[in-house]
């Protein structure tokens, strides 16, 4: 699961204690300073990361003391300590081996490396810390993300947590994504309160699994010509994937992708052939845009037969004129829904267990799979009023 630490080392202090009570609130993972103080007074829901230039003090020995040791004379329990990861930087071997022999400090807690990585040297030098630390935090002096590509793949056996230095939130959604595994966690350091919450936000963005509907088709006819929008995305569509279309805001119909073979031209996996103009189509967090709206940039949903989603990013839409066909099923609870797509044979939508059914094949009675929303819509977000949509 992916994480994030604030770093509070390089926040101007107006602005210190409003991070610290969002990077609380928000639920941030953790926070880094080099104030033992500031991190005491933080409450346990948060990994409290000292970093420190001191030395590190070794565990004690197993077997518990040596012969001839004295008994403390003060035996009141100690005091708390105010962290719970020591991070320390390292730059050579040496200094990482001493870290890793180390892991823990006397009083058991885990120590973190932090690396510059700057070339190959290092490079190399962060992947064994990868694979030889509880806590890596590598910062790239370089914009490219081929290092933590090849540190990813270096400790993808690794036990310990891959924590990337980022500059903005931008490149925090980059880093999660590298490789598509990403980095465990990022460290960064906001300007202010609003970033951290914008932070938690990108955290949280994940896409839920949708409780398909059975639809069955009650009539399809031929309506004349009228604009239909092909979405080609940025992705490859599995066989049993595609995007969920509808004419109403409260029902969808799965529009398959052109993943499957055709005569007379080539698959094209990456598109869905998905519906007139006027049409709903479903985008994360549950939120619709009509397909005149879509465009290069616009994220949708990307839906399986089984209700499986992930995000999708468009990187075109093609507008052109066709001739249309109407599709109006009705679901299981008598909900009408209704799809308006090309009349060709070549455009597809999925039925139960992912079936693959050409539009132009089908017949009253069959069975297509949609999804269907309770939530009515203004501008595309979920509204409580009457609608009625026909």
């Amino acid at each position: 699961m992916r994480f994030a630490w604030i770093d509070l080392r390089e926040v101007p202090r107006p602005q210190l204690e409003a991070v610290v009570d969002a990077a609380v609130h928000a639920r941030m993972a953790g926070v880094v300073s080099s104030d033992p103080h500031l991190l005491g007074t933080l409450p346990p829901t948060v990994t409290r990361v000292l970093a420190s230039t001191g030395a590190l003090t070794p565990p004690a020995p197993a077997g518990g003391k040596k012969p001839g040791d004295k008994e403390p004379k003060d035996t009141k329990a100690a005091e708390p300590k105010g962290f719970d990861v020591l991070l320390r930087d390292f730059g050579t071997e040496e200094e990482l081996s001493a870290l890793a022999a180390l892991k823990r400090t006397a009083d058991g807690t885990p120590v973190a490396g932090f690396v510059d990585v700057r070339d190959d040297r290092t490079l190399r030098l962060s992947c064994a810390g990868a694979m030889a630390l509880p806590y890596t935090v590598i910062h790239f002096a370089d914009p490219t993300k081929i290092p933590l590509e090849i540190v990813l793949a270096a400790a993808e056996s690794a036990e310990g947590r891959l924590v990337t230095v980022v500059h903005d939130l931008e490149e925090a959604a980059i880093v999660f994504d590298v490789l598509e595994r990403g980095s465990d966690g990022v460290l960064f350091t906001p300007r202010g309160a609003d970033d951290v919450f914008a932070l938690a936000r990108l955290l949280e963005a994940t896409t839920p699994k949708l409780s398909l509907s059975t639809l069955t088709v009650e009539s399809i006819r031929h309506i004349g010509l009228g604009d239909r929008v092909c979405v080609d995305t940025c992705s490859h569509f599995e066989e049993d994937e595609g995007i969920l279309v509808g004419s109403y805001s409260s029902g969808f119909v799965l529009c398959c992708s052109e993943t499957h073979p055709l005569p007379y031209m080539p698959t094209r996996p990456f598109r869905v052939n998905a519906g007139a103009l006027h049409s709903y189509t479903l985008g994360p967090d549950n939120r619709t845009n009509y397909l005149s709206e879509v465009g290069s940039g616009t994220t949708l949903l990307g839906v399986g037969a089984d209700g499986r989603t992930r995000r999708v990013v468009v990187g075109r839409a093609k507008l052109e004129s066709r001739p249309l066909l109407e599709i109006r099923t009705q679901a299981e609870d008598g909900r009408l829904v209704s799809l308006t797509v090309q009349d060709d044979w070549h455009v597809r939508v999925l039925g139960p267990g992912g079936k693959v059914l050409n539009v132009t094949e089908l017949r009253q009675g069959d069975e297509l799979l949609g999804y269907l929303a309770e939530d009515k819509r203004h501008v595309g977000l979920p509204i409580g009023e009457f609608c009625k949509e026909t």
